[in-house]
């Protein structure tokens, strides 16, 4: 059987009144698609893909076959499928949404060995196609939306390798090394943060600055100092927004000046950390 693209599998069958799918790719992922839908009827024809599908149910029930086995999908667990597994799909009951990506295999041994610590590494193969794992299946959703949205681009990378690398670690066979002290590319990675904080960086940016790959130096960043790299980048921005605020700039110029994508995500990560919106403080200082 030829494994075939995501994209193609809806040109087997049209979809009816009801149903959606919107397929976008990962910015900060080259070739990786992503896959929102809702299907009422649509039935996907056995196929393939090389890449694995991860995902999630948001609602309702997807039933479908791999290996020869019947599942049923629903909310709060992950579904996988490994590369080159004939699999089809379809509705059970009313219908159902759910969120899906389709990384190569590239990505997953890249995740892979960052978690074990060794360069060479075979291609990760989960044995279940289906596990309960609520938490996982929140924060792929997350990671999802915020591809989709495309407001947060490092909030969306981070997050989905997290959801990869947590996926490896509780559902693939695979050891995971406990991450080493790396104060030097933590720091180095700070400074990039303090002078660039108005930039679009990236994860990969980091990376190559650092030395690290990307998923180990969220562990590294995270064991150093508590916070993943992208909650610090938002708290570096919200301090640099707070002295701005303090000299009377209005929060839409602010928001632009530190590198928010609008005033909305300033004020959601401002009050977060301070308990008040921008306009509110900045009034408060300018009284």
């Amino acid at each position: 059987m030829e494994a075939v693209t995501q994209g193609e599998t809806f040109c087997l069958e049209p979809l009816v009144a009801g149903e959606r799918a919107k397929l976008f790719p990962a910015a900060r992922f080259d070739g990786l698609d992503c896959l929102a839908a809702t299907f009422r009827r649509h039935a996907y024809a056995p196929h393939q893909h090389e890449s694995y599908v991860m995902g999630v149910i948001e609602a309702g029930c997807e039933t479908f076959r791999v290996r020869g086995e019947r599942h049923y999908a629903r909310p709060g667990q992950i579904t996988f499928v490994n590369p080159l597994e004939t699999h089809d799909g379809e509705p059970y009951g009313p219908g159902y949404s759910y969120r899906m990506t389709y990384p190569e295999v590239g990505l997953i041994r890249e995740v892979a060995a960052s978690l074990s610590g060794r360069a060479m590494i075979g291609t990760p193969f989960f044995p279940q196609p289906l596990v309960e794992d609520a938490e996982g299946a929140a924060l792929f959703a997350a990671a999802h939306r915020a591809i989709e949205d495309g407001d947060d681009l490092m909030a969306g990378e981070e997050m989905l390798l997290r959801f990869y690398a947590r996926c490896l670690a509780h559902h693939a066979d695979l050891a995971v090394r406990s991450v080493g002290a790396e104060g030097g590319p933590v720091a180095r990675a700070r400074e990039v943060f303090e002078a660039r904080y108005d930039e679009d960086l990236s994860l990969a940016d980091l990376a190559r600055l650092t030395g690290l790959p990307r998923h180990h130096l969220i562990r590294a960043f995270r064991r150093e100092t508590g916070l993943t790299p992208h909650a610090y980048l938002v708290d570096v921005r919200v301090r640099r927004a707070r002295e701005r605020l303090r000299r009377g700039e209005m929060p839409g110029d602010v928001a632009a000046a530190t590198g928010f994508c609008d005033q909305p995500h300033l004020t959601r990560a401002f009050k977060a950390r301070f308990g008040v919106t921008p306009g509110a403080f900045r009034a408060a200082h300018a009284a």
